[in-house]
């Protein structure tokens, strides 16, 4: 039998809300895991990627990480990994060099065997060149096999436009029978059984989101039998309250105060969300309530929408990306053309790396001609000069909460950082850090 933590998304160094102590969360969440492991005794920890949030990770996360990477060496469990799509880098990752100093191994198309289970890795792959794989994986002798990856994958998530990468496919193109999928990039968990083999998302340990509402977690896996059973352990988290209010007529900020303060909000993220017939109510008004009672930042959303009539245009501001998008979708424009918009307006890029950003992407599709053929219109009966006035689907609906925009739903490569940065050859001894909390065992739901 095999025992491990499947685990990912840990977004280290992502300062959300531009918070010292958001980016503190991140690093603490992973050393929470850590510390599950080891008291748990695992055989191994699973990681699907996306370690860190950008390829060129400040000195204090990486010497947090590897921290908590020695944390597991110490305790003699190793950790596995593929590269996700936020940490990826052209030259060597920084997976790389966790494995130079034996803490950490790079899973590949050979098996890594851990106990009576052999363990490959598909690191995030560009939908441009996904048409390239072969899946062709070297055979083994264990009695299980597991395969760890990092992408959107169908019929887990929900198709935004850009989830390509069919988890079917996978297994049936497989030259190793899988007993589990574990992946990365979906930051709440999933699972489904595809002919006899467990796919499943472990979930991110930190809310990158408003839009991450579920309690985070990881997943235990235990390979016994001929078969990989599934259970869900959650992990103690700062606090995101949500708040929900919805105005009657004549009402307005006095609801809304009201509303939001029937909750503890000391040190929480709070979101709140108006909706209703009442009156207009001015967010940065309710911040400043929600910031006299304690809370680390909030955050208000007003959902109601008012719209601006044009001679020929009706626009909706409740989601301006969405409405973005329905206008290209009746420009004809090829899939390149949309990939790069996408990548420079709704991926949140800074402007001073936005020319590197293009570049990857371009550099992405150039081996694919079909990507820049000019598209049909989508929807033929609609000649492009109106704006959709609602979002098209519970993903796009999400308002857009600035710094924690979930941006997951883009495969482009983040270049929040230079692209081709790359790991430094040595690296400073770093302290240990500790977590807290117990978390409580559950079947997973």
């Amino acid at each position: 039998m095999t025992r491990v933590i499947h685990t990912g998304d840990t977004h280290i160094g992502y300062q959300q809300y531009h918070l010292p102590e958001r980016r503190q969360d991140f690093l603490d969440a992973f050393q929470r895991v850590v510390d599950d492991a080891v008291d748990d005794g695992v055989d191994a920890v699973v990681h699907a990627g996306d370690l860190f949030h950008d390829r060129r990770p400040q000195l204090g996360d990486l010497l947090g990480t590897l921290s908590v990477l020695r944390t597991l060496d110490d305790a003699d469990i190793p950790f596995l990994a593929v590269v996700g799509n936020h940490e990826t880098t052209r030259d060597g990752q920084w997976l790389d060099l966790f494995e130079s100093m034996e803490l950490a191994t790079r899973l590949n198309d050979e098996p890594t065997v851990v106990g009576d289970t052999a363990f490959y890795g598909l690191d995030f792959v560009p939908r441009a060149k996904r048409d390239d794989l072969d899946y062709e994986f070297a055979s083994h002798d264990a009695a299980h096999a597991a395969l760890v990856s990092h992408g959107l994958f169908e019929p887990l998530v929900p198709d935004y436009g850009n989830v390509e990468w069919d988890a079917r496919e996978v297994l049936e193109s497989a030259t190793v029978d899988f007993d589990a999928l574990l992946l990365g990039d979906e930051h709440n968990p999933e699972r489904v059984e595809i002919d006899g083999t467990w796919t499943t998302y472990c979930g991110s340990t930190e809310r990158a989101s408003a839009g991450e509402r579920d309690d985070r977690g990881y997943n235990l896996v235990e390979f016994a039998d001929g078969e990989a059973r599934l259970s869900r352990r959650g992990i103690p988290a700062r606090e995101f309250v949500f708040v929900s209010v919805e105005l009657g007529g004549g009402e307005g900020i006095e609801r809304v105060r009201e509303q939001v303060g029937q909750y503890d909000l000391e040190s929480a993220v709070v979101v709140v969300e108006i909706e209703g017939d009442g009156e207009a109510v001015t967010p940065a008004r309710v911040e400043e309530f929600i910031d006299d009672r304690g809370a680390l930042v909030g955050r208000v959303a007003d959902r109601r929408e008012h719209a601006t009539e044009t001679e020929d245009v009706d626009i909706s501001f409740a989601d301006p990306d969405e409405a973005v998008r329905d206008r290209l979708r009746g420009m004809g424009l090829s899939e390149a053309a949309r990939d790069i918009d996408e990548t420079v307006r709704a991926s949140k890029t800074a402007n001073a790396n936005v020319a590197d950003t293009v570049e990857d992407r371009v550099r992405d599709l150039v081996d694919d001609p079909a990507a820049f053929e000019p598209a049909e219109d989508d929807d033929p009966d609609d000649p492009g000069e109106a704006v959709a006035e609602t979002p098209t689907s519970e993903a796009t609906a999400e308002p857009d909460w600035g710094e924690g925009a979930d941006d997951e739903r883009d495969d482009a490569e983040p270049a929040s950082t230079p692209a081709d940065a790359s790991p430094p050859e040595e690296m400073a001894e770093a302290t240990d850090g500790d977590g807290d909390g117990q978390p409580s065992l559950g079947d997973f739901s």
